[in-house]
C-alpha cells in the first residue's frame, strides 16, 4: 500500500517525542511502586493523565466557563446549559470547578477533598470514564497510603504538562496509545481479552484500505467497532485513513463490555477531538447501542469461544424477528458466540461498505448442516459477501497461540472477485520475537504485511514468497465451499435375506445401518450415489426428504502439504547407527568401569 504511510511515520506529524513523553508519564510508576503491581500502574497513571490533559487544555477558557456557569445557573433545562458551556470551553467537555492543580497544591492537607471537588466540576461525558475507570477507590488508596499528593505534584510538573497550545490533538492520541500499549503488555497474556497488537491491526487496516485512493474532495467514512476494547482499531483505522488523506473526516462508534476498557476508549476519542458519545458501555448483542446504523468499515476482534448465556434471551428474541433483526439467520451453540458478532457486523454494513473480523478456527467448520454456525455461513458465503480468509501464524495474541483467521467481507465486491472467496495461508509469515509477551511469541513485521497484502490484492491462485515467509492464495466459486448432506438408507432383510417391504411396496429402511453422505453442492446427488455407493451396496437409497445443505471452509484439507514419509532404507540405517553409538558408549562405561576396580 504505497499510499498509506508506515506506522513510524506518524511521527513525522507530531510536535513532540511521543515515546520520551509518554516515558516521562509512565515514569509516575515510581511513586506507585510497592502500593500497586506493575499491571495495576495504568489504574492510575491513565485516568490521571486524561485528567491532566482535560485540565491544561480548559486552562485558557477556565475563567470564561466560570462566567458562564454563573449565568446559566437559572436555566432549568441541563442540555441548554451544557450546550453553553460547552460553547465557552471550545470543547465537547468543561470544567467548572475552581479549583487548578496549583490550587489543589497549594493545600496539602485537604488535598483528598479539594481533588474530588475537582473532578466533580467535570461535565458529565468525563465523570462516566472516571467512573468506569473506577478511580474514585484509586483516589482513596492513594491518600490512605499518602501517595495522593505526590502523584498530582508529579503531572503537575513542566514536563507533564498536556495542554493543546502545545501538545495537539495528534500528539495527545500518539501519547495516549503508547501508555495503553505498556498497560497492556503489563497484563502479559491476560491482555489478550482487552488488547489486539497492532501488527494484527496494521494487517487488517491495510487490506480493508486497499482500494481507497487520494482524493481531491475530502474523504468521509464511518468506522465502527463492535467489541472495540480500548479502541486502538479504530484509532489504527483513522490513522490510517488519515494518512491517504491528512483532511478525511472519519467519525468512530464503537461498544465495549469491560468498564475499564471502555473508559479507556472513550478517553481516547476525547483526546484525539473525536465525539466521545459515540463510544457505548453494554453488550453489542443485548443491548445494540447503534441499531439502524450503517458504516463504511467495520473492524474487531470479537471473543472466541465464549459463551452468550446472559444475552440468549434477547438474542433469540431478535432471532424470532427473522429478517427484521439481526440474529433471524440461524444461532451457534451457546457456549460460542463468535459467530453472532459477524451477523452483527454484517447488519451494520452499508450496500459499500467492507470489514474486517477476527475469529478461531471453530468460526470455519464448527456445526452440523443445516444448523446455526452452518446457516450462518452459507449466507455470508451465498449472499457473495465473504471476499476472503486469512489464515494467521500461530502464537500472534498475548492470550492465546491458536490458529487464528481474518474474514474480509464486504456488501461490493469488484468485478473480478464476485461469485469467489480467497483463501490465504499466511501462516508462515512472521517474524520471532526477542521477547515474549504473554503467549505472543512472534510478529508480523511491515515487510511480511505488504507481503500478504500483495498476495490479497493480486488475487491469483498463487505462492507468495520473501526469505523465509510464504503466503498461498487460493480461489474458489461460492458453491466449492458448499456440501449436501443426504441420509443413505439400507433396506431390513428377514431370515431369508428377503426386503421387508411396506404396505405401499417401498423398503422398510434398517435404522441400525442409516448411514449419511456428504456430496458437494456442485454434483448431482444420484450421479454420486451411483458412483460412489451403489457399487458396493446396490439396495440403498437416498430419503431426499432429509437432505440438508451445509457450509464450511476447510483450511488443513485445501492447504495440505504432502510430506512424503522416510523411507525403509533411511531409517535402517538410522537405527543402525543407533546401535552402533549404544555398543559403543556401553563398552566404554565396561572399561571405565575395570579401570576403578583395578584402581
Amino acid at each position: 500500500m504505497s499510499n498509506i504511510k508506515t506506522e513510524n511515520e506518524h511521527q513525522k506529524q507530531t510536535t513532540v517525542n511521543i515515546q520520551k513523553k509518554a516515558a516521562l508519564i509512565w515514569g509516575t510508576a515510581e511513586i506507585l511502586r510497592g502500593l500497586y503491581k506493575p499491571h495495576e500502574y495504568g489504574k492510575v497513571i491513565l485516568p490521571m493523565t486524561v485528567i491532566k490533559r482535560l485540565h491544561d487544555t480548559l486552562l485558557p477558557t477556565r475563567k470564561a466557563v466560570l462566567e458562564t456557569l454563573e449565568k446559566v445557573k437559572t436555566i432549568k433545562v441541563e442540555q441548554i446549559k451544557n450546550r453553553k458551556l460547552t460553547d465557552t470551553s471550545g470543547y465537547s467537555f468543561y470544567n467548572t470547578s475552581n479549583f487548578t492543580f496549583d490550587t489543589l497544591l497549594s493545600d496539602a492537607e485537604n488535598i483528598e477533598e479539594n481533588f474530588r471537588s475537582f473532578i466533580n466540576g467535570f461535565s458529565e461525558n468525563v465523570q462516566d470514564i472516571l467512573e468506569n475507570f473506577e478511580f474514585d477507590k484509586e483516589i482513596t488508596k492513594m491518600q490512605n497510603n499518602d501517595a495522593l499528593y505526590s502523584v498530582i505534584q508529579e503531572f503537575n510538573s513542566q514536563k507533564a504538562y498536556l495542554g493543546a497550545d502545545t501538545v495537539t490533538s495528534t500528539d495527545m492520541g500518539y501519547i495516549f496509545e503508547e501508555l495503553v500499549r505498556r498497560f497492556s503488555e503489563s497484563y502479559g497474556e491476560d491482555a489478550g481479552a482487552h488488547f489486539t497488537s497492532r501488527d494484527i491491526i496494521y494487517l487488517m487496516t491495510d487490506i480493508l484500505l486497499i482500494d481507497e485512493k487520494p482524493s481531491d474532495k475530502a474523504i468521509v467514512r464511518t468506522i465502527y467497532d463492535q467489541t472495540m476494547g480500548t479502541s486502538q482499531m479504530l484509532s489504527a483505522m483513522m490513522e490510517r485513513i488519515k494518512a491517504l488523506d491528512a483532511n478525511a473526516d472519519v467519525t468512530t462508534f464503537g461498544q465495549e463490555l469491560n468498564p475499564e476498557t471502555y473508559a479507556i476508549a472513550k478517553a481516547d476519542t476525547m483526546i484525539r477531538g473525536g465525539n466521545p458519545d459515540n463510544m457505548a458501555l453494554g453488550s453489542t448483542l443485548s443491548k445494540d447501542a447503534f441499531s439502524g446504523y450503517t458504516f463504511d468499515y467495520l473492524i474487531s476482534n470479537p471473543p472466541f469461544g465464549i459463551d452468550w448465556k446472559k444475552d440468549q434471551s434477547a438474542v433469540k428474541a431478535e432471532a424470532d424477528l427473522g429478517e427484521q433483526g439481526r440474529f433471524g439467520v440461524g444461532l451457534p451453540k451457546i457456549s460460542d458466540g463468535q459467530l453472532l458478532f459477524q451477523l452483527n457486523g454484517i447488519a451494520k454494513l452499508k450496500d459499500t461498505g467492507r470489514m474486517a473480523i477476527i475469529h478461531n478456527g471453530s468460526a470455519l467448520f464448527s456445526g452440523k448442516a443445516g444448523g446455526g454456525e452452518s446457516e450462518i455461513r452459507r449466507h455470508v458465503i451465498m449472499n457473495d459477501w465473504l471476499e476472503a480468509i486469512i489464515q494467521l501464524p500461530t502464537d500472534l495474541f498475548y492470550n492465546t497461540g491458536i490458529s487464528t483467521y481474518i474474514w474480509i467481507i464486504t456488501k461490493n465486491k469488484t468485478k473480478e472477485r464476485q461469485g469467489k472467496v480467497q483463501l490465504l495461508d499466511a501462516s508462515k509469515a512472521f517474524v520471532k520475537r526477542r521477547k515474549n509477551i504473554g503467549e505472543k511469541k512472534v510478529d508480523i513485521d511491515k515487510k511480511r504485511r505488504e507481503l500478504i497484502v500483495e498476495t490479497y490484492g493480486e488475487f491469483a491462485n498463487k505462492v507468495y514468497s520473501e526469505n523465509d515467509s510464504i503466503v498461498e492464495s487460493k480461489i474458489f466459486n461460492n458453491d466449492f465451499f458448499g456440501y449436501q448432506k443426504v441420509v443413505v438408507e439400507t433396506p431390513l432383510y428377514d431370515e431369508n435375506g428377503n426386503i421387508i417391504r411396506k404396505k405401499n411396496g417401498k423398503p422398510e429402511p434398517d435404522t441400525s445401518k442409516r448411514d449419511t453422505e456428504d456430496i458437494p453442492l456442485t454434483e448431482d446427488i444420484d450421479t454420486y450415489i451411483n458412483r460412489e455407493v451403489l457399487p458396493f451396496n446396490p439396495d440403498v437409497w437416498v430419503d431426499k426428504s432429509k437432505t440438508k445443505i451445509g457450509f464450511e471452509v476447510s483450511f488443513t484439507r485445501l492447504f495440505y502439504k504432502y510430506q512424503a514419509p522416510e523411507s525403509s532404507k533411511d531409517i535402517a540405517q538410522r537405527l543402525k547407527t543407533l546401535e552402533e553409538r549404544i555398543i559403543k558408549n556401553f563398552e566404554t562405561l565396561i572399561d571405565q568401569k575395570g579401570e576403578e576396580r583395578d584402581d
